[in-house]
């Protein structure tokens, strides 16, 4: 029998079937996973819950609390973040928004299920219909009696005072929408039957932690209705429900929202450049160079399911008008939409760090920086930390105007004599200054203050002659498999991982390397996987902290 099993996985990989077939694969370490948490939801998932529950012609207005970035992500941030006052109060006016626009003559008859016996009073019947069915989407499941009670209590009571019943339902809902149960995705226990003693997820909690990796939203009626039958504890079940979502088009859209965390553009909206200096620099050149990114991110690696790592060297793209003036392409799209375009070959751009998006967002108001874009390549593409500058760093002899160094490489030198500079400038520099044919806002140039500017790095020993081939020396980066698989369970998990889930990474690192680095198997790796529902109870937790400090003294 295991001669048999073993025989299959050599012809497997002979015929370059390489650790995918089925029974080739080894099971994933155990891991503990931590105690139950709430995640607030994000900006980017509160829109796509109301777009997905209500239709894209609901406006959601107003501004949302930052995150804090943490392990690189803001998802990971989510999970320790609270609701402030002034959080509240903003949420409460967008539920009020969204709820009037609900109940509005031109969406009730779509949006509501039934029709009250008389516009000018309350009718309890069709409340507890319209509130049953979209309560099980706000709060990712079946409401409770009391759950389904409340709002129409409240809307039973505005309904009176108001004269109107649709002014009722509007302000029940609103109700609801500023909730714990929607805000925050919380993570629901039961024991579990197969371990005595210990707690799982609930079929709902996973239906929302999978939906929310997987896609950025709130589940859909067939995750939540397989949720119900206890579909998600079985793993043919969970396969099944993890294969649809990934076959999805709303895979697109929670792909885009995971890179946009990983490589912080969020940051694109308090981007500022000098218009004095990068006159063709705009607004709409930032929203649009960040949007090229995330458009040659998803038809790489979704659409075409494309080699990761090719995403540092493809010279395939998409362009706009905004930013054909910026990359001196014409754009030949009266309205200024979009085409795909491909830089030719022995052009100075190849890869998403010789896009705009990059070069423009890591860059200063009115210079490059090869300091920040080195840094950010360490730490968003390769997942090493370099420590923040002593606050003590004298930067005038990088910034003084009259220095006699004319460009970055010669003022950065100046660090290089610094002990307390030189040990992280090592590891930002020789990669940032590759970049530097690329100004602070995305542009090509060849010189600096009239001198000629030299690219030359090496990164980890691999020496290149420019931006192109830095790119390539990425591609090659033992560093950059890992890298991507430790963000993507931070992301799914909504956490840092421990110390002792390195073998369990270290798994899954192996499975998508065995598939060529393509990037929907390691979503379906760690998806089905019983780690991205690990739940402790808070005690076992403790316990299992209290071990690993042991082991480390």
């Amino acid at each position: 029998m295991h001669r048999v099993k073993f025989r299959s996985c050599l012809i497997a990989l002979a015929t370059g079937m390489a650790l995918i077939v089925s029974g080739c694969d080894q099971p994933a370490p155990p891991v503990t996973g931590a105690a139950p948490t709430m995640r607030l939801l994000s900006e980017s998932q509160y829109r796509n819950i109301i777009a997905d529950l209500f239709g894209a012609q609901i406006t959601v207005g107003g501004s949302f609390d930052p995150l804090v970035r943490t392990n690189g992500l803001l998802t990971v941030g989510a999970t320790n973040a609270r609701i402030t006052p002034a959080g509240l109060e903003q949420f409460d006016r967008m539920a009020r928004s969204i709820a009037e626009q609900v109940v509005s003559e031109a969406n009730r008859d779509v949006l509501i299920p039934c029709k009250p016996a008389s516009v000018s009073s309350p009718d309890d019947a069709c409340a507890t219909a319209f509130y049953k069915n979209v309560g099980r989407i706000l709060y990712r499941h079946p409401l409770t009696d009391d759950e389904v009670r409340s709002p129409v209590a409240v809307a039973a009571a505005a309904g009176r005072d108001l004269g109107n019943f649709y002014d009722g339902i509007a302000s029940g809902l609103a109700g609801m929408m500023v909730s714990p149960s929607f805000l925050f995705s919380i993570d629901t226990t039961e024991p579990d039957p197969s371990l005595p003693g210990k707690v799982r997820l609930d079929g709902y909690a996973k239906a929302a932690r999978v939906s929310f990796f997987l896609w950025n939203t709130t589940p859909d009626d067939q995750l939540l209705t397989a949720a119900e039958k206890g579909a998600l504890h079985d793993k043919k079940g969970l396969n099944a429900q993890v294969d649809r979502m990934l076959g999805s088009l709303k895979l697109e859209t929670g792909m885009r929202a995971f890179f946009n965390d990983m490589l912080a553009f969020d940051d694109f909206a308090k981007i500022e450049k000098d218009s004095i200096i990068y006159p063709s620099f705009s607004a709409a050149v930032a929203e649009d160079a960040k949007e090229q990114s995330l458009r040659t991110i998803v038809d790489l690696l979704i659409t075409q399911q494309g080699d990761y790592r090719d995403l540092f060297t493809t010279r395939k793209t998409f362009m706009s008008g905004p930013l054909g003036r910026i990359y001196r392409v014409p754009v030949d799209r009266p309205d200024g939409g979009w085409i795909p375009y491909e830089f030719p070959e022995g052009d100075q751009r190849a890869g998403l760090i010789t896009q705009i998006s990059f070069a423009a967002l890591y860059s200063h108001p009115g210079r490059s920086s090869p300091t920040l874009r080195g840094r950010a390549i360490r730490e968003s593409l390769l997942c090493q930390k370099i420590p923040d500058p002593p606050g003590d760093v004298d930067f005038s002899l990088f910034n003084d105007p009259n220095s006699p160094n004319k460009t970055a490489r010669d003022r950065l030198s100046a660090h290089a004599t610094q002990p307390a500079c030189a040990g992280c400038h090592k590891l930002t520099d020789p990669i940032g200054l590759a970049m530097e044919r690329i100004d602070g806002a995305g542009q090509l140039r060849t010189t600096e203050s009239g001198a000629s500017i030299d690219p030359s790095g090496d990164l980890d020993g691999v020496k290149f002659t420019d931006a192109v081939g830095l790119g390539k020396a990425m591609r090659d980066n033992p560093a950059v498999p890992p890298c991507i698989v430790n963000r993507v369970y931070s992301y799914a998990t909504g956490r840092t991982p421990e110390r002792t889930e390195q073998p369990l990474l270290n798994h899954f690192e192996k499975q998508f390397t065995s598939a060529q680095f393509r990037l929907p198997k390691l979503l379906q790796s760690i998806a089905a996987s019983d780690a991205l529902f690990a739940v402790a109870a808070p005690e076992a937790r403790a316990a299992a902290a209290l071990s690993e400090k042991d082991d480390k003294s």
